[in-house]
């Protein structure tokens, strides 16, 4: 028999977390989870799949006060939306999966899980949205293999922006904490309210976040000069041969640099023999005439409506990822 448990203690919660929720990238790591939970504040509600004292699941929910739904913990916020990616539903088995379902309170929206999380037979499956990556051994680790994939039309296009760029003198630098400054600054007069950094609580849960990476050797800040001028910059994470680029910036007046720091990820990718970079969720106009690879994150949901004359009927869509 499985029984489900709710945990709401944070001091627990972090026991489980580091005991049981697989390191498989950026995103699972409690540290990242936990600067978003100071910040924002939202309360836990971990429901724990147990037999016989044994953990044999677990889905980390969080209440979201302001959407007035359980998320995936921590539950941080943007428009509306939950930002964290590739989580996941943890089970052992469809018992352990199912019980853990008919545990879920009935206002709950579970996003971006990863293809990895559970599945239970017959789920149905829906696409939540889709992430982008580029994986070097595709390519046999040569960028000029990757290059080779545009058309000579497109090469040449491409090769005229940043020649431009160079004729008036590109530099890179790496790892200047003061040019992550730059970066929140410039995409909050670029964005105002739809940046990422206009809510306070994200921006301070990144800057937690850029420290902590920094202290274990995982940032990664590139910066582009044009001419001796910042032109861009991009803050990421490498562990275990993945690089996931978390934000970026750049000034509009250099035409062409958005192109330049990405072609320059992925050839350091390459040099550099990675598994893979991870551009994360959302197209933004370029992510597919980049020719990156596609891989679907899904979600489930489960809320009361009212039907007739006020009876309540629980409608459930529950999506996950195929094997």
């Amino acid at each position: 028999m499985t029984d489900v448990r709710v945990c709401k203690d944070l001091g627990e919660i972090q026991h489980l977390w580091r005991q049981y929720w697989p390191e498989k990238c950026l995103f699972d790591f409690w540290p990242v989870r936990a600067a978003f939970q100071r910040q924002f504040q939202h309360d836990p509600h971990f429901l724990v799949a147990e037999r016989q004292g044994d953990v044999c699941g677990m889905l980390a929910l969080s209440w979201i006060d302001e959407e007035h739904y359980f998320g995936h913990f921590p539950g941080e916020l943007w428009h509306g939306k939950t930002w964290l990616e590739q989580n996941r539903v943890l089970a052992e088995d469809e018992a352990a999966f199912e019980a853990l379902w008919e545990a879920v309170p009935d206002v709950a929206q579970v996003r971006y899980l990863h293809p990895d999380s559970y599945m239970p037979t017959g789920a149905s499956i829906t696409v939540d949205e889709v992430g982008y990556l580029f994986r070097p051994p595709h390519y046999n680790y040569d960028f000029n293999a990757y290059l080779a994939e545009f058309s000579g039309k497109t090469r040449k296009k491409i090769r005229c922006e940043t020649d431009r760029l160079h004729a008036r003198g590109v530099t890179f630098r790496y790892d200047r904490l003061a040019d992550v400054d730059w970066l929140f600054r410039l995409n909050l007069e670029a964005f105002r309210t739809d940046s990422y950094f206009s809510d306070p609580r994200f921006l301070n849960a990144f800057e937690d976040l850029v420290i902590w990476l920094r202290k274990h050797d995982l940032l990664r800040v590139t910066s582009v000069l044009v001419g001796g001028e910042l032109a861009a910059v991009d803050i990421g994470a490498v562990w275990n041969g993945t690089y996931t680029v978390v934000a970026g910036g750049a000034a509009r007046e250099f035409t062409g640099i958005a192109k330049l720091i990405n072609f320059h990820h992925l050839e350091w990718a390459c040099r550099e023999r990675l598994r893979e970079v991870d551009f994360l969720c959302g197209e933004f106009n370029w992510k597919n005439r980049f020719h990156l690879m596609s891989r679907p994150l899904y979600k489930m949901s489960k809320f009361i409506t009212i039907e007739g004359a006020g009876v309540p009927v629980c409608t459930s869509d529950l999506i996950c990822a195929a094997g």
